[in-house]
């Protein structure tokens, strides 16, 4: 075959119809970057507190900044559970375990979709929340706002008229699962920021490892002691807690003592007995046992390799239960192919199991190994193969042809069982939303909620792949923190595979941007700006509209706006862009290498104003640069 040189025309026109090849093919991609961003989202939708300045999800406003102020305590912050106003810290803490989780075994992912700072500001928001509520050694606030109250009411956080109890544990009134999990939540949170914040995550860790001595010495269920909390999250048990946090705790620290816990107690509390089918916020067992199980096959066991043996047996029986292939003792599935394990938010253990398959994918193919199950030996890749079909049944491809993640794709449920999200913000509609009000107006509207959650993951469908689009029906339309926090790992994992690893993958997402990891101070609540030059108003946007391949390359559309975030006008912008390969429309080239400046019409950027250009590129994006301006 005769070598060929493509001039300029005839590049452009092959890009052209690869742009026309994918628009037609777009329809049945699943972009889970997309995905990604918007789940990062639905955390935005959830905070409580007073919100920074850059918080994209507008409708949202700031509330709760009297929480704890009765009891003599801080405790401003955290998240909002589901869709309504009550912070539960057992529920919130193993969110965040999970978003930490994700950051860890998927940073290179993560942080190739310029989503690490968006990640770690997720977890540093129930973080700095529960340090607050950790005021002394063996005091933990666990939970403010009262379920029973919070429920008779239908009306915006801003406007909350409920009681905002709070409720702790100590050592007359203990709960070692909520203590447990909340160490656990700090110790993966340790792991996450310190390649980044290294001084933050020692605070972390001094913190995990007091509540960690807490739980194992003041022995109880926090239900028990927080009454109100048995209603709507009833622990089963503490002692899976305990074998979590000291999991967590040897992976940041190292120590062995922590190791030696979760061997010395692994008949005594379960952990090489239980074999589940489930892990959630209540039932850690198959967590503690897939990562036990990492440290097995990393050949660090030492004379403890016997009874991480025992752990990883049951961490292949989970495993084998969720892809059916465990001699009929299997999870549930529906008939469209759905993990199915209980009637109200089922997707939560979807995500959870999901999430979980595709990180013991890793650790197995890590060590060159394969899973043990009844029906035989399973090659790693099947795991991520199924944890795939999790998520793309969440995504869309499912029998009612619906996407469960609010906002993704072109159809999705529309009346979420979300108090904010159902009543219009408070720049719309100025007057207070009362307590019954909110039902009698809002609540029952047969109209589409008026703000988007988007990123929101809802309960999901029932055992038959049904699903009413219902705000009554808060089994299946209410979005809840704990199904969220799995899905930013397993979503780059699977973007990954996709080969788009670009910063600012960000199609369709409103209001996106990206963000810094947060700042070293621990009681730092500003963020930072990343694509905002330093000491310019210029602000860019940098996102990719479009992706197509011809041949073996594949070629991305780069969409860039420059915003002037000044008062004043800005005039003569000059730009640097470096390592640009192909083809660049909306702005004029100058004699100098590499630096164009803006088109004749748009030489002057008034405030607030904005200017965009392309570019078409394979591999990593430009880099672009403000050289001058006035």
């Amino acid at each position: 075959m005769r070598n060929c040189k493509l001039t300029p025309c005839v590049l452009v026109a092959l890009l052209l119809v690869g742009v026309l090849h994918l628009e037609a093919a777009m329809a049945t991609d699943i972009t889970y970057g997309e995905a990604l961003d918007k789940s990062l989202m639905f955390f935005e939708a959830q905070r409580s507190g007073k919100l920074p300045s850059d918080q994209r999800v507008k409708w949202r406003g700031d509330s709760g900044l009297t929480d704890g102020l009765a009891q003599g305590v801080n405790l401003v912050g955290g998240y909002y559970d589901a869709g309504d106003h009550v912070k539960f810290g057992l529920p919130m803490a193993f969110t965040v375990t999970m978003l930490s989780w994700g950051a860890i075994e998927f940073r290179k992912e993560i942080t190739d979709l310029a989503q690490m700072g968006q990640t770690l500001w997720a977890i540093r928001w129930g973080t700095d929340y529960f340090m607050k509520a950790h005021p002394q050694p063996n005091v933990l606030w666990g939970q403010v706002g009262d379920g029973d109250s919070d429920h008779y009411c239908w009306e915006r956080p801003e406007d909350m008229t409920t009681p905002r109890t709070a409720y702790k544990i100590d050592e007359n009134h203990p709960g070692s699962d909520l203590a447990g999990e909340t160490a656990a939540a700090l110790a993966s949170a340790a792991i996450a920021f310190q390649p980044y914040n290294s001084s933050y995550s020692a605070l972390l860790l001094v913190h995990a490892k007091q509540l960690f001595t807490f739980a194992d010495r003041f022995r109880g269920l926090y239900d028990e002691s927080i009454g109100s909390a048995k209603n709507f999250y009833t622990s089963s048990g503490y002692s899976d807690e305990l074998l979590w946090a000291a999991a967590w705790l040897y992976q940041a620290t190292n120590e062995e003592y922590y190791l030696k816990y979760v061997v010395d107690n692994a008949v005594y509390m379960g952990g090489t007995g239980w074999a589940v089918k489930e892990f959630s916020w209540d039932n850690k067992y198959a967590g503690v046992q897939i990562l036990l199980s990492k440290v097995l096959l990393e050949g660090k066991g030492g004379a403890y390799t016997s009874t991480l043996k025992q752990y990883q047996a049951k961490a292949d029986y989970f495993a084998c239960a969720c892809l059916q292939k465990n001699e009929g003792y299997n999870v549930h599935k529906t008939p469209g192919g759905l993990l199915y394990v209980r009637e109200w938010n089922n997707l939560q253990y979807v995500t959870s199991a999901s999430f979980l398959l595709a990180v013991y994918s890793e650790y197995l193919s890590a060590a060159n190994a394969k899973l043990t199950c009844p029906e035989g030996q399973i090659q790693p890749q099947e795991l991520l193969s199924f944890a795939k079909s999790q998520a793309d049944y969440i995504l869309g491809k499912n029998p009612k042809s619906m996407s469960y993640i609010v906002g993704f794709g072109s159809k999705y449920p529309v009346h979420v069982h979300h108090r904010g999200a159902s009543i219009p913000d408070v720049s719309v509609l100025q007057s207070v939303v009362g307590c019954v009000q909110g039902f009698e107006t809002w609540y029952h509207r047969p109209q589409a909620n008026p703000n988007v959650i988007y990123g929101a993951l809802v309960g999901g469908p029932d055992q038959n792949d049904n699903f009413s689009d219902d705000r009554s029906s808060y089994e299946e339309t209410e979005p809840t923190l704990s199904g969220s926090g799995p899905l930013i790992g397993l979503f780059s994992k699977l973007q990954s595979l996709n080969g788009i690893n670009v910063p600012g993958y960000n199609r369709g997402s409103p209001n996106s941007h990206h963000q810094t990891i947060p700042s070293p101070s621990p009681n730092q609540h500003e963020k930072q700006v990343p694509n905002k030059v330093s000491g310019t108003p210029i602000k860019f946007i940098h996102s990719i509209s479009n992706t197509w391949s011809i041949g073996k390359m594949t070629y991305y559309r780069h969409k860039v706006i420059l915003k002037n975030t000044s008062q004043k006008p800005v005039t003569d912008v000059k730009l640097m862009i470096e390592n640009l390969q192909g083809p660049l429309w909306g702005l004029s080239p100058t004699p100098e290498k590499n630096t164009y400046e803006l088109l004749q019409w748009q030489k002057v950027l008034q405030p607030a104003s904005e200017c965009t250009f392309v570019y078409i590129q394979g591999g990593p994006q430009a880099k672009i640069s403000i050289l001058s301006y006035h």
